[in-house]
């Protein structure tokens, strides 16, 4: 049986995006962490940086010729082929939520799609233990794995102009908070006062691929 075969396409003239095949999984974004680090020490890599199901590589000069960007490309391949799933042991971290009211203006959004109660929602929401797949969007915003997808809602049509800081929304079958103020197209259902970005720290994002986060529920407004 032949093994699927990744994506790979340029990103401008310093970068590329190497695409896992099959469908987004813990194991297989474990793989990518594996990749990533087996791609860093490539001596023509600048940066390895993993993505939901993706992987991104900087280069000082990226190869030009069709031979060179083909030879690229399998050896990427032949990485991935051989990658085993990388488990990252993170921390736990717990954030305290409010669900509803003003910094959960979607909630009833979320009511109205999947049927349940605000009551079924959070609980269903705040159950799980998290893993952060990847870093992305916007500094310090995590890509989180494992919502259970019974509160699975589709974003919206029109976005949201602007959305604050600690803002814990859902989007498709993936939720996650905003560590800054921003627009957004996902269905926002609580908030959370904790920091995500902190430019004078060191690292300056709070979490890091491999960590964990659990919901607790600070309280529900309805």
């Amino acid at each position: 049986m032949v093994a699927p075969t990744a994506s790979v396409s340029l990103l401008g003239t310093t970068a590329l995006l190497f695409e896992a095949p099959g469908e987004l999984a813990l194991p297989s974004q474990q793989r990518i962490w594996a990749l990533a680090r087996e791609a860093q020490a490539w001596p023509e890599v600048r940066e390895a940086v993993p993505g939901m199901n993706n992987l991104m590589l900087t280069f000082e000069r990226l190869p030009r010729s069709a031979a060179a960007l083909d030879a690229l490309e399998a050896r990427l391949q032949a990485a991935w082929d051989a990658a085993a799933p990388l488990p990252l042991e993170g921390r736990v971290v717990e954030l305290p939520v409010v669900y509803g009211g003003e910094g959960g203006p979607h909630m009833a959004d979320v009511v109205a799609h999947t049927g349940l109660s605000v009551d079924e929602i959070v609980e269903l929401h705040s159950t799980p233990v998290y893993p952060v797949y990847a870093l992305g969007s916007h500094p310090g915003y995590c890509y989180l794995g494992g919502m259970d997808p019974r509160i699975a809602t589709p974003r919206r049509k029109v976005p949201v102009l602007s959305i604050p800081g600690g803002a814990v929304s859902i989007g498709g079958a993936q939720t996650g908070v905003s560590a800054s103020a921003g627009p957004s197209g996902w269905n926002t259902i609580g908030s959370t006062a904790m920091s995500f970005f902190d430019p004078a720290q060191d690292p300056p994002a709070r979490l890091q691929p491999g960590d964990m986060i659990r919901f607790r529920v600070q309280g529900v407004i309805r």
